[in-house]
C-alpha cells in the first residue's frame, strides 16, 4: 500500500496538523510506504503524483478543505479518502463527497452531523484520532519536569490544579467551567484554574472577556491565562502537571486533549455529548456534566472559504444545533467529587490511561485505517 497524507504539515501544534501526523508516524512504523505533504501545497501534492503514484490520498480536514483534499488530487486521477472533522454544518460540496468510496471521520458525532446535512452514512468509517502513549504518560509527582511547570505557572505543592488547553479557552468550556469553580469557590480545596490557550488576535479578545468573567466571579485571583507558544514536546508535561483535565468543550468532534489527559493519569470533566461519547466513560474515565443548552440557529452566512461567494446566506429547513453548553452545576458537583478524592482521580486516572493505549494510541489507530483500507476499497 503506498499512502500519502495530506495535512498542515511540517506540523503545527494544533489537532488536525497532530491528527495527520500520528497516522503518518504509524503507517511509516508499521512498514507502510507513506509520504506526508501540506494540504495546500499544490506543486508539492502534484509531484508526489507523478512519481510516487500513491494508493490512496488520505487528507485531514474539515468539509471545507474538500477543495484541497479531494477535488486537486482527483485532477491527477488518485484516490482521494478524506479525514473530517464537523465544525457545526456541512454546508457544501455535498455531491463531490457523496461520490468517494469511503469517508474517514473522527467520531460516531461527526458522522452523524454528516449524515444530518446531507452525506450517505454507507461510505462513511469512524477512525478516531490516534495519541502517542509514550510521550503522554503517568509521570511521578516529583519528576523535576512537572515540578517545573507548576512553579513556572504559580502553583503551590499542595494546590490542586485544574486545567484547560485550547486554541481559545471558551469553546472548550472553561467559562462554565469558571461559573462552576464560583459556586464551590468556599467550600473547595485550594485551587488554581489554568487556562492554557494559543497566541492569536481572537483569543486575545476571548481571553479579555473570560477574565472580565472571572473578575465578576470573584475568583480572578484563581485563574491563570498561558497564551505564549509552545510545542507538542512540552504539551505532556503541562497535562502532566494538573490534578484535574476539565473540558466541557461546547463543540468537539473528538476530544484530543481529553485523551492526552486520560493517557497522562489525569482524571476529566466533560460534557455528556458529541465526541465525548466515543472517547470517554462516565464514572469511570471521566465525570460527564449533562447538556444544559443547545445553540440553534436557522441560518448562516458564508464565504469563499466554503465554496460560496462572500456572504451568501443560508437559509436551514430544520434549525441545526451548532454549539452546547454543559450544566454548570454539573461541574461543579464533579468538581467537589474529585477535588475532595484523591484516590478517585487515581482511578479515573489510571482507567483512562488503559483506555488511551488499548483504544486510542496511535499504532492502534493505524491498523485500523489498514483494516479499512483492505475491507472497504481491497487495497493492501
Amino acid at each position: 500500500m503506498k499512502v500519502l497524507m495530506l495535512y498542515d504539515y511540517p506540523p503545527s501544534p494544533g489537532g488536525l496538523a497532530t491528527q495527520g501526523d500520528l497516522l503518518f508516524k504509524g503507517l511509516t512504523e508499521m512498514g507502510i510506504d507513506a509520504h506526508a505533504v501540506n494540504f495546500e501545497s499544490e506543486q508539492e501534492k502534484e509531484w508526489y503524483f507523478r512519481w510516487f503514484k500513491p494508493d490512496v490520498v488520505v487528507g485531514v480536514g474539515y468539509w471545507g478543505h474538500t477543495p484541497q483534499l479531494v477535488l486537486h488530487p482527483q485532477k491527477f486521477g488518485t484516490l482521494a479518502i478524506p479525514w473530517l472533522v464537523a465544525d457545526g454544518y456541512i454546508a457544501n460540496y455535498q455531491d463531490t463527497l457523496n461520490a468517494l468510496p469511503l469517508i474517514l471521520v473522527t467520531s460516531n458525532w461527526v458522522k452523524e452531523m454528516y449524515v444530518r446535512d446531507g452525506i450517505k452514512g454507507d461510505n462513511i468509517e469512524v477512525l478516531p484520532v490516534g495519541c502517542d502513549t509514550d510521550t503522554f504518560t503517568i509521570f511521578k509527582k516529583d519528576d523535576p519536569k512537572i515540578l517545573a511547570v507548576r512553579e513556572a505557572l504559580g502553583i503551590s505543592p499542595h494546590q490542586l490544579m485544574i486545567l484547560t488547553v485550547g486554541g481559545d479557552a471558551a469553546s472548550k468550556g472553561a467559562q462554565e467551567v469558571m461559573q462552576a469553580l464560583a459556586i464551590i469557590k468556599n467550600k473547595a480545596p485550594d485551587w488554581k484554574y489554568v487556562c492554557k490557550v494559543w497566541p492569536q488576535k481572537r483569543t486575545e479578545l476571548q481571553n479579555q472577556a473570560d477574565i472580565e468573567l472571572a473578575t465578576r466571579l470573584g475568583i480572578e485571583k484563581n485563574i491563570t491565562y498561558a497564551s505564549s507558544k509552545i510545542s507538542r514536546n512540552f504539551m505532556p508535561y503541562l497535562i502532566g502537571a494538573c490534578d484535574i483535565y476539565a473540558a466541557p468543550s461546547r463543540l468537539e468532534g473528538f476530544g484530543m486533549p481529553q485523551v492526552e489527559a486520560g493517557a497522562c493519569g489525569k482524571p476529566v470533566i466533560s460534557i455528556n455529548a458529541m465526541g465525548m461519547l466515543d472517547t470517554l466513560v462516565h464514572n469511570k474515565t471521566a465525570l460527564l456534566a449533562n447538556v444544559a443548552q443547545k445553540i440553534i440557529v436557522n441560518e448562516v452566512i458564508l464565504g469563499k472559504e466554503s465554496g460560496y461567494e462572500e456572504q451568501t446566506r443560508i437559509l436551514f429547513d430544520v434549525p441545526r444545533i451548532v454549539d452546547y453548553r454543559a450544566s454548570v452545576h454539573d461541574i461543579a458537583n464533579h468538581l467537589m467529587t474529585l477535588m475532595n478524592d484523591a484516590p478517585l482521580r487515581e482511578k479515573m486516572g489510571i482507567a483512562g490511561r488503559n483506555r488511551a493505549v488499548e483504544n486510542f494510541d496511535y499504532r492502534v489507530v493505524a491498523k485500523k485505517f489498514v483494516k479499512i483500507m483492505n475491507e472497504k476499497l481491497g487495497i493492501t
